[in-house]
């Protein structure tokens, strides 16, 4: 889709990674929310942010329990849209 890897849970893309930044799909609510936090910023690769999206960089997730909170919260957003 854009390059990179990604993966999908029920059909539905919900992380990725792009050059050195993870992609989480999390809803506008939750990115939103997310954008506060420092090293995350709007998934924007074309000039066109995708609402709902953020990239993530690495220094956000320093240690394995942070990148399963961050996975978990893509996840839990995922699960909640219809199966493709």
């Amino acid at each position: 889709m854009f390059g990179g890897i990604c993966h999908l849970l029920n059909g539905n893309m919900f992380c990725g990674v792009y050059k050195y930044f993870l992609i989480l799909r999390l809803g506008e609510d939750k990115a939103a929310e997310a954008l506060k936090l420092p090293h995350v910023k709007p998934f924007d690769i074309t000039g066109r942010p995708m609402k709902g999206w953020v990239m993530v960089e690495e220094r956000a997730f320093a240690g394995e329990k942070e990148l399963k909170e961050w996975l978990e919260k893509a996840k839990g957003f995922v699960k909640t849209l219809g199966s493709k």
